[in-house]
């Protein structure tokens, strides 16, 4: 539980990656000797050292409105905790397995680690969460391997190196210590070059694209839906988009409007007012569609023209359960965190969204950002990405800076430059390599005024998606197969002497 608590020091806002070392060596240790069950209560101890600290900010949520749901703060963490242990703990039984039938422990735990990881960001709609390789969203030269083998791929990688650490710490032999060693140094040296040398051959390819400007209001959640906060809500956000300076593209936070803005002609007559000629309000808005009697509601993107008309809009498709709407409704009496009318409804899916002249957009928003792989449209590939946010749920906890590190790691998978609206923030600028060009801090009020940096070519990972992180699993094995039987055995050795 220890080795699962350390490797939260070594993600976002801490990023002390020798931690992540540290915590995965020891997971290897404590594998050594284990069986089939002490394997997997070893692995559930770790994960919940992992995800007690790790997801604790979530509290936070439960205390805007504390007299409803702050009772459930503490069991839903731990509940949440809990449930996600149980991948580690599948994982740690496979390492075991694997390792027994001949693996090398090293590879074993690292292939475990990274299976497992895939399932927890599939299964039940998935919940990626701080995986292994976010350990290097702030070393931003080892993360460029991201853009060939995605995050699953890169915290193979990761654990790999650690776990070989590990192996050499208990190992009996001197020469095996030495190998295991050379493993992890070998591992590490690699990601090392590949990424400087990534950064270096196409930086230049990087230039300066049109002016954007994003807001930050900084509205508490508490105030956020206040009816008698809502005129002093949009007088902020009117009154910041309004500073003097030029853009071209103007970006609002996820629910931005309290309202309904595409229904109201008169609100978006004010907003095309205040933009500037050609130029395009990107913001979050709740929408609402008739169905027969009901209504559809979405949590949406729309842009509005300088002529207040709606040029186009995307509705989020990957919801928060519990949070937007409450999965088996008939079967669980438990409530919605977030004000509505009622459930939210999904999208279709990733979108690119086209109006006039500008780059393409693709938009995620909030939650979807934390999916590798599901967040561009694969038919329509955008030129940047639009993350429009609001953590405000969180405060100034480290819950909004671990969201951060998910978004700068979806940059350098596809090779697109990330610009993030955040209520409360972080708002940033971030360019393909998950370098942030601009930023606002957490808990400010202000605008950003930046340049849109320039996409790259598809990477790898954007073009074969979770493909690629499953090629690197076979070749792994694969080249283990092959030194095996190359390598000479021990009765060989003795004849050759």
């Amino acid at each position: 539980m220890i080795s699962g608590a350390v490797f939260v020091l070594a993600l976002p806002p801490f990023s002390l990656l020798p931690f992540a070392l540290l915590s995965f060596a020891a997971l290897s240790l404590l594998l050594r000797a284990a069986t089939g069950t002490s394997s997997m209560l070893i692995g559930f101890a770790f994960g919940l050292g992992q995800f007690v600290p790790g997801l604790f900010w979530i509290t936070e949520s439960f205390q805007v409105e504390a007299d409803r749901f702050g009772g459930l703060a503490l069991p839903a963490v731990l509940g949440l905790a809990a449930v996600l242990s149980v991948f580690p703990a599948l994982s740690c039984a496979l390492a075991a397995q694997l390792a027994r039938a001949g693996l090398p422990p090293a590879l074993s735990l690292a292939t475990a680690w990274t299976i497992a990881e895939w399932l927890r960001g599939h299964v039940l709609t998935g919940f990626p969460w701080n995986l292994a390789a976010y350990a290097l969203a702030d070393w931003t030269i080892l993360a460029q391997a991201a853009s060939v083998l995605g995050s699953y791929g890169l915290g193979f990688v990761l654990v790999l190196a650690a776990a070989s650490i590990g192996h050499a710490m208990g190992g009996p032999a001197r020469e095996s210590r030495r190998a295991y060693l050379g493993v992890a140094a070998a591992t590490m040296l690699a990601l090392a070059m590949f990424g400087y040398l990534r950064v270096a051959l196409l930086s230049a390819d990087t230039g300066q694209g049109r002016e954007v400007r994003i807001v930050q209001p900084n509205i508490p959640q508490s105030a956020k839906w206040d009816p008698a906060a809502r005129n002093a809500n949009i007088a902020r956000l009117l009154f910041l988009s309004a500073r003097p300076g030029a853009f071209d593209l103007l970006l609002w936070p996820e629910t931005a409007w309290p309202g309904f803005l595409a229904e109201d002609p008169g609100a978006r007559a004010v907003i095309g007012w205040l933009l500037p000629d050609r130029a395009v309000l990107l913001t979050g808005s709740p929408e609402r569609e008739l169905a027969g009697t009901d209504a559809v509601y979405h949590n949406a993107v729309l842009a509005i023209g300088s002529d207040g008309g709606v040029l186009a809009r995307y509705a989020k498709h990957h919801l928060v359960p519990f949070g937007e709407y409450v999965p088996w409704r008939g079967l669980l009496p438990f409530p919605r965190i977030v004000q509505s009318l009622g459930d939210f409804s999904p999208g279709p899916g990733p979108a690119t969204l086209a109006f006039g002249p500008f780059p393409f957009p693709g938009v995620a928003i909030c939650y979807e950002i934390i999916f590798p792989g599901h967040v561009v449209d694969d038919a329509i590939r955008p030129d940047w990405i639009f993350n429009a946010t609001n953590d405000a749920w969180f405060g100034t906890s480290i819950g909004p800076w671990q969201h951060f590190a998910s978004a700068r790691m979806r940059a350098v998978e596809e090779g697109l430059p990330l610009v993030r609206a955040a209520n409360t923030g972080i708002s940033a600028v971030v360019d393909p390599f998950g370098r942030v060009t601009a930023f606002l801090e957490l808990g400010e009020q202000g605008i950003i005024d930046a340049r849109l940096p320039r996409p790259l070519r598809a990477t790898l990972y954007a073009r074969f998606g979770d493909w690629m992180p499953l090629a690197m699993l076979v070749a792994s094995w694969t080249g283990y197969g092959l030194l095996r039987r190359t390598r000479p055995t021990s009765s060989q050795k003795r004849g050759v002497a």
